[in-house]
This record gives C-alpha cells, structure tokens and sequence, in this order.
C-alpha cells in the first residue's frame, strides 16, 4: 500500500516527482485553456482581476517540466483563505502559503504525475513577475534559448531536487524580470 502524499518527505517527493523536461508541446495552450475555463467557474464567487498562463511552457519553442503554471491574480481586498477553501473543495492541493500567496497544485498522485498537471499561484494585483519574465523571454527569443539551455543542464543535475533546481535559474529569472520591468513600465499593474 503506498503512502499519501502528504505523509511522504520532501525526499521522497522528489523521487515520486523528479524533473522532467519535455520538447515543446502543442497541447500546452490547450491544457491551459482547461485549467482557465475551470478556474473562472470555480472562482466565479470571487472577483479575479487576470488569469494567465506562465511558467516555461508559455514560452515560445523551449523545453519544459509538461506542467501547466497559472498565475491568478485578485484585487487586495478579497480574502486567500476563502479562495483556498473553495479551490481545494474543487480538487486542488494547497502546497504553500503566506499573507500574500498560496499555491496549489492538481495532478500529482501518489502513484505519480496525472495526465494533466498544473501548478496554480494566486496572488494580489501587482505580484506578477512572471508575466514580465514571460513576455521577455517571449520577444527576446535568443534569451529564451539560453534559458532552456540552462534548465537542460540542470535537469540531470537536480532531477530529484525541486528546489536546487529552481534556486539554480533564480538569477537569471531575476536578471530578466528585472530588464523586462524597466522595458514594460507598469504593464500589468
């Protein structure tokens, strides 16, 4: 009998759930238009300012872990934990959160990754790097290159380590968000 998710280490997690990257998909847009049509049912309750794909699979031609992230954005007024209630009502497992965040994700079994799997982040108006990050890569396709060249020599570096992994690329994330938030001015604010 296997154990529940919530029962394993972050140790044995990683092992359930290594990186994996993937050639570019075409049913990425189409996941992720699933995924935005069940979000706004599901938060229809809610007042939810934006709905947007991102992560490396809204990137144009690059390799990516076959996960759909979504960024939902609210107004400061609305309440996380109501939000978080009705998501995980909804089939959706809260994985993180704090004042100002709470991530969730759908897809993972304890037998391993779903078909599908998403990885959603809802956050205040204004907290959205990564459409800037995104939206950078997207038009400065020769960084984009580069970034998947730089998650393809992690991969087998920090397979069973999410966060090894994710700390490795924070600086050239950080880099670009950084130039793309100069470039763009208050574009999604």
């Amino acid at each position: 009998m296997s154990k529940e998710l919530s029962e394993m280490t972050l140790e044995e997690l990683w092992q359930l759930f290594p990186i994996y990257l993937v050639e570019p998909q075409d049913d990425w847009n189409k996941k992720y238009k699933e995924i935005e049509d069940l979000l706004q049912e599901t938060l229809k309750d809610f007042s939810v300012k934006r709905i947007s794909h991102v992560g490396s699979t809204s990137i144009k031609g690059i390799w990516a872990k076959d996960i759909i992230d979504v960024l939902v954005e609210i107004p400061k007024d609305q309440n996380l934990q109501a939000i978080s209630k009705k998501l995980v009502q909804n089939g959706f497992t809260e994985m993180w959160t704090d004042e100002r965040h709470i991530s969730f994700n759908k897809g993972y079994t304890s037998e391993g990754f779903a078909e599908k799997v998403y990885h959603v982040h809802v956050r205040y108006v204004g907290d959205n790097d990564e459409l800037y990050f995104r939206d950078y890569l997207n038009e400065h396709p020769e960084l984009a290159k580069e970034y998947e060249q730089m998650k393809l020599e992690l991969w087998k570096k920090y397979e069973h380590n999410r966060d090894a992994y994710t700390e490795a690329k924070s600086e050239f994330i950080r880099k670009c968000t950084e130039k793309a938030r100069k470039e763009y001015g208050d574009r999604y604010n």
